[in-house]
Formats: C-alpha cells, structure tokens, sequence
C-alpha cells in the first residue's frame, strides 16, 4: 500500500509539473512560482473562455487577499489612510488620503489607471489597492484610483473617455483646493492597459497642473505584433503574444477572427495608404530601439494586408488609443516621464521606443528596466504570489515618486 501511496504521489508530481512547466529564461528568479500563477492564470481563461467568469474567478482571489490579516505588503490595511469610492465628473473613484499633513500642509496628488487589458481588474482591489494605499501614506499624497469601464460593456474610447473626464476634475483648482493638494505636484500612473489611458490622457491635457507621468510597462501601440520583444517573449508569463493581440482587437471592436492576420501584420501592410510613412517612422524599432534589443531582428513589412481593416476600424491610428503615433508636437508638451520597462515582457519594445521618443522631443524620461523583470510584476506583492521581484519594482516607483513628484 505504501509503495502504490508513493507511485501515485509521484504520478501526481510529474503531472503537475508537466502542466504548469514553461520554458523561462535562466535570468527569470523563482521560475516556479511564476509558473503556478500563470498556471491559475490559464485556468481562468479556459474556464469558458468568456471575460465575466475570468473577472469573476479574479475577484474571488482578490477579496481572499483583501481579507487576510497582516502588514500592508501581505494584504493588511494601512492605518490611519481614508478610503472613499466617490465619483469623479460621474466616473466612480477610489479616493485615498493620507494621515500625514493636515490642515494646513499641501499633499501630492496622483491619478491612478490601472491594467488589465481594458477588459479585466479593479483599483479596489488586490495589489493595487494595497499599492495605492501605501504609497499614500509613505508618500502624503492624495491617490485617486480609477474604476473606468470594461469590455465588454463598452470598447474604445470609452475607457479613454472615462480616465480623461475624471483627470480633468480632478485637476480641477477647486478639487486641488479641497484636497490640499498642491498644484504643483501632480502625477498621473497606470500599469499595462491603465499605462496607455495614462499616456493618452497626459497628452491631452498638456498645460495643466500636471507634473508627471509615471507609465508601468505600458501598452502604446496596435500596428506592429513583431517588434523584438512581441517575438523573443511571446511565450512568457503572463502576458503571451496572442493575449496581448486578443485584448486590442476586444478593445478596438475587431472580429476575434483577425487575430491571425494581426499576428502577421497583415492588418498594417504598406497598401494601407492611411498609414503613412510619418506614421510608421515614429513606431519604427529599427531606429528607436537600443542596438542590443534589436537582437539580429528584421523588421516584419507586409506588401499587401487584409482589407479595409485600418480604414473600417480608426482606432488603430488615433493617438488616444496608441499614444506611440502622436506627433513630436504634441510630446514636446507632455510633462515629465517615469518609464519602467521589463526585459523578458512583450511590450518592452513599445516602452523602450516611447522613452527614446519623448527624449527626442525634449521631455526628461527616467528608464527603469528590469534585466529580470516581466509583465505584472508590479502586482506581484501579495500572498500567494509575492515575489521579490515584485518587492523592487514597487519600491523603485515609489522612490523615483518621491524624488520626482
């Protein structure tokens, strides 16, 4: 009995190793923890392959961590941070204010977009929250956290739309006021999808009270899949190729069906005429990249693509969607720029490019790439899948915050 107990105990092993194993690079630290997230990860989206039963298997671990006792960094609440949900120009918001100060004593102030592929995730809840609430109160700023719209209620720009409404009250000088924020210190932030809406909506409200961007491997653009960092990391956790390509065509209103001619870069062939020559040199990896991540690459041209796509579907060109397209005018006046850029992620390159266009446009940009970093790491703070990793990336933003905002 004994020995048939160990043969199924080992048979068991084997199996789920052979489940959850993913080839990942040597550079990648606790490659097995990784492994077990993006393992519960794939779980969820094969649940039934419908983006309400992955929110709502995402939601049941995020109120399991909410609910755990213990320090902030492993779920606990931050004493003494008010919390309100409120909304902002009808957009609903997260409002954190810090113990520190007082009457009195100006605070920061930072706008808040969080990721998710425009599809997924809540600043209410999980690492977020207990990011955002920590960086209130360890920073004395006022942190507002924006629960913008999802697909697939809504698609592009209604995300945009909401981020943008609720950044302009909020940079409002009578809600500064009331916040005692100084007006002079303010940021807007996102990670991944909330990345973009934050590079989006810094573009467009140039001349404000805004200070400073601080973008977290952001999302930037839909018209090149086969940028190095699309091909050498399609396959590492969490953030595959197609996942990536899957959530821009949810948030673009494009037929599932597309995917592999996106992949392909079918959907941005040279017979697009609409997408000129200017266009394609500001997302252009062969002049923007640093010489070692372009990595012996050649650049994926397309001759002749699927039809009509980027004609019938304008929200591939519009700069509020891919903010890597805007103009050097419209760079040169968006203010200063925290970028933090993960080697083995997929959407490195569009980060990387971004850093090398703002600074050409005049804008200071301080680059934090991570040689072992990877898409979500910022998330990565809370048990069961608190990483070390995620311990540094959140502590450079903070740092970088503190002396920048």
């Amino acid at each position: 009995m004994r020995l048939q107990a160990v043969a199924v105990t080992v048979s068991l092993t084997v199996a789920l190793a052979y489940y959850v194993y993913v080839p990942l690079p040597h550079a990648i630290q606790e490659p097995w923890k990784l492994m077990l997230l993006d393992a519960s990860f794939k779980d969820w989206l094969g649940l039934n392959d419908y983006i309400r039963s992955i929110r709502e298997s995402s939601d049941n671990f995020d109120d399991m961590v909410n609910s755990m006792p213990g320090p902030e960094s492993s779920g606990g609440v931050v004493p003494g941070v008010k919390v309100s949900d409120i909304t902002f120009a009808g957009v609903p918001v997260r409002v954190y204010e810090p113990p520190a100060g007082g009457e009195g004593h100006l605070r920061r102030g930072l706008m808040f977009f969080h990721g998710g592929g425009w599809a997924l995730g809540s600043g209410k809840k999980g690492a977020y929250d207990i990011v955002n609430r920590m960086l209130s109160d360890e920073l004395n700023t006022v942190v507002v956290s924006v629960e913008y719209r999802l697909y697939p209620e809504v698609q592009f720009p209604a995300p945009y739309l909401d981020c943008l409404a609720a950044a302009k009250h909020f940079l409002s000088p009578e809600v500064l006021a009331s916040y005692a924020i100084d007006p002079e210190r303010v940021a807007v932030s996102g990670d991944s999808a909330g990345g973009n809406l934050a590079a989006a909506v810094a573009q467009e409200v140039h001349g404000t009270h805004l200070l400073v961007q601080a973008l977290i491997y952001p999302v930037l653009q839909a018209l090149d899949f086969n940028t190095p960092s699309f091909l050498d990391n399609q396959n590492i956790p969490v953030l595959y190729r197609t996942l990536m390509v899957r959530f821009w065509l949810q948030y673009l209103g494009l037929d599932l069906s597309l995917q592999p001619d996106v992949l392909a870069n079918n959907h941005s062939s040279l017979d697009h005429s609409n997408i000129t020559r200017e266009l394609r040199a500001r997302l252009d990896w062969t002049l923007l990249l640093p010489p070692r991540h372009k990595k012996g690459h050649k650049k994926v041209i397309v001759e002749k693509g699927s039809e009509g796509t980027a004609t019938e579907v304008p929200g591939l060109l519009d700069v509020r969607a891919s903010p890597l397209l805007a103009g050097p005018e419209v760079l040169a006046k968006c203010p200063r720029a925290y970028i933090l850029t993960c080697e083995y992620d997929v959407l490195r390159d569009d980060g990387l490019m971004y850093v090398r266009r703002l600074q050409d446009a005049g804008v200071t940009v301080t680059n934090d790439h991570y040689e072992d970093g990877y898409h979500g790491a910022f998330s990565f703070i809370v048990w069961p899948f608190d990483f070390e990793l995620g311990q540094r990336v959140v502590r450079g933003y903070f740092n970088w915050l503190k002396n920048n905002l």
